[in-house]
């Protein structure tokens, strides 16, 4: 048995801002990804995957008969098949940021929802945020508090452009051009980023009147603003937003970028070879980098491990 595959994601624009009412643009990745398997002789990250799936089984069952008008399950296939040796077989790298947690979560609805929202109708956009609800709420139960949006990026495999929480739509990005010099990249930090910590450390500094205005005037300004700039093409506006909004997140948000990469973000920052941002939650995981230079950014940044995501 092998079930469909679904892709990881990556949160272009918005993290943390879209808790604040940022815009946003996810988009697929479909270098990662992870399917519902069975097998004759499992290996030992297959079993722990299995034990996984009979807690999360509980917690859906839980949720279903908590809130019956949110969603509701095929609980007995689903346990059965768990008893049977199903787990998630997954390429998709855990606290890197590329929604490792939002793959499982799209597999087991597209599996196992009873009258589920399908991709090949009309989703409009109450469509979109009925999906939204239901992903947030399945995907609680890894990470606390979940907007739902990495599931539904996966699940749908389509480009989703947040405006607000509650304007979410299906967008276009402009085609990529493997000719061109300009270039999003993945820097492997080398270190598994915790998603929870991260966003309490949030919580608790919004809080702050300071650091409220901060994101107001600045980071949720700028992110907004790359947003627009990537969706029309316009590359050129597109760096200079990412340059301040890379300065914001040196600034003030120190905790979620690892020590050891303060010195070669200042540096992109300073050289314009490149700049870097957080990639979800930070904390570790992926750095995500915007160029202009591919390969002047390659140079500068030789010690590290490049993953061109999308070039332009």
């Amino acid at each position: 048995m092998k079930g469909p595959l679904f892709y990881s994601k990556i949160l272009l624009f918005g993290e943390y801002g879209i808790i604040r009412d940022s815009k946003g643009l996810s988009i697929p990745y479909n270098f990662y990804n992870g399917a519902l398997k069975k097998e004759e002789n499992p290996s030992a990250e297959a079993l722990a995957s299995n034990a996984s799936l009979k807690r999360y089984a509980v917690y859906l069952e839980n949720l279903e008969s908590e809130q019956p008008e949110l969603v509701s399950f095929d609980i007995e296939s689903l346990k059965s098949d768990i008893e049977n040796g199903m787990y998630f077989d997954s390429s998709i790298p855990q606290g890197y940021g590329v929604g490792s947690s939002g793959a499982l979560v799209a597999a087991i609805y597209d599996k196992y929802a009873l009258h589920k929202i399908t991709v090949l109708e009309n989703l409009t956009r109450e469509k979109l945020l009925q999906l939204k609800g239901i992903f947030s709420a399945m995907e609680s139960f890894f990470h606390g508090k979940s907007s739902g949006l990495d599931p539904l990026n996966s699940y749908l495999s389509i480009p989703i452009l947040i405006n607000s929480k509650d304007n979410i739509e299906a967008t276009g990005i402009p085609t990529q051009s493997f000719e061109g010099k300009g270039a999003v990249f993945l820097l492997d930090s080398g270190i598994v980023g915790e998603t929870a910590p991260m966003v309490n450390i949030f919580m608790e500094n919004l809080k702050d009147k300071g650091f409220r205005a901060m994101l107001k005037n600045q980071f949720v300004k700028y992110t907004d603003a790359c947003v627009d700039n990537f969706l029309h093409g316009d590359m050129k506006s597109l760096f200079t937003n990412t340059k301040k909004l890379s300065k914001v997140v040196l600034n003030h948000f120190k905790p979620m970028i690892p020590e050891q990469f303060h010195g070669i973000w200042q540096h992109g920052i300073d050289s314009n070879d490149y700049y870097l941002k957080l990639c979800g939650s930070g904390g570790g995981g992926y750095i995500l980098g915007f160029t202009e230079n591919l390969e002047k950014a390659k140079a500068s940044l030789k010690d590290y491990k490049l993953e061109v995501v999308y070039q332009f």
